[in-house]
């Protein structure tokens, strides 16, 4: 059993920048994929970003390449999202998610879900 819990979410004008922080519980931390997914107000969920357990892959959506950055700290069982030139379209609900048999780039392949947190970007 992992539990997920995410932090850093807030309101930020465009062009600014937030980290998100995902600490999770657990001993196997370092065997899950990790990954960030959001969610925004009548869309459907979308993926962000994904880690492979060692850290030695990323993977990002197209919307996020260049401005989004995933990294993990297996020593602290935590998984970072550092997001620059943020802009209103990113504005959602951002998941953390730990995927053990998966790359963690599909919700389908996602073993555990933190609760999410609000990022809004003002105009």
């Amino acid at each position: 059993q992992v539990q997920l819990v995410e932090s850093g979410g807030g309101l930020v004008q465009a062009g600014g920048s937030l980290r998100l922080s995902c600490a999770a519980s657990g001993r196997t931390f370092s065997t899950y994929a990790m990954g960030w997914f959001r969610q925004a107000p009548g869309k459907e969920r979308e993926f962000v970003a994904a880690i492979s357990w060692t850290g030695g892959r990323t993977y990002y959506g197209d919307s996020v390449k260049g401005r989004f950055t995933i990294s993990r700290d297996n020593t602290k069982n935590t998984v970072y999202l550092q997001m620059n030139s943020l802009k209103p379209e990113d504005t959602a609900v951002y998941y953390c998610a730990a995927c053990q048999g998966s790359s963690c780039l599909s919700e389908y392949g996602v073993d555990y879900w933190g609760k999410g947190t609000l990022v809004t970007v003002s105009s």
